[in-house]
């Protein structure tokens, strides 16, 4: 099991989730599990757009280094025109993010699995706990709802 993080914040938002997913199923595999919408505002960048954010479960075939070809292709193919640089982010269409892959633990020049955010995203651990509350985080130790109660916490707190 394959778990993605997608994200759009500008155009038609959710049409842009929805085509990401088709997709994503078109050229990667299949969805199993897919989480409501949340709408959340930006995160590490101001912007006066809001985000759409889902999570997606699929499995598939590929690798972790195709599947990360392939997620980048798709943002590409629907009008992303570059990603962040050095932690800059910025607006953009559709976000695909390899969230987990299986109980995978990875570090390449290209992709970290799991994602090295992963535990500080809101956004993220939101519609992830909403499809797979007890999935075990494999560096963490921890439930993807545990993670989400620590991070709820802290976010009341600041």
């Amino acid at each position: 099991m394959i778990y993605l993080g997608l994200g759009s914040n500008l155009g038609d938002k959710r049409g842009n989730i929805s085509r990401a997913v088709s997709l994503i199923v078109e050229r990667a595999g299949e969805a199993l599990v897919v989480s409501a919408l949340y709408e959340t505002p930006p995160w590490g960048f101001e912007s006066k757009e809001s985000f759409i954010n889902i999570a997606l479960g699929i499995s598939t075939d590929l690798s972790p280094e195709d599947l990360l070809h392939c997620t980048q292709q798709i943002e590409c193919d629907m009008g992303r025109t570059g990603k962040s640089i050095d932690g800059v982010y910025h607006d953009r269409p559709v976000d695909v993010d390899i969230l987990l892959y299986d109980d995978i633990v990875m570090q390449s020049p290209t992709l970290v699995i799991p994602h090295p955010l992963l535990h500080y995203r809101l956004f993220v651990l939101q519609p992830l706990a909403e499809i797979a509350p007890d999935l075990i985080h494999p560096v963490l130790g921890k439930s993807i709802a545990e993670i989400l109660q620590t991070v709820s916490k802290i976010e009341k707190n600041n």
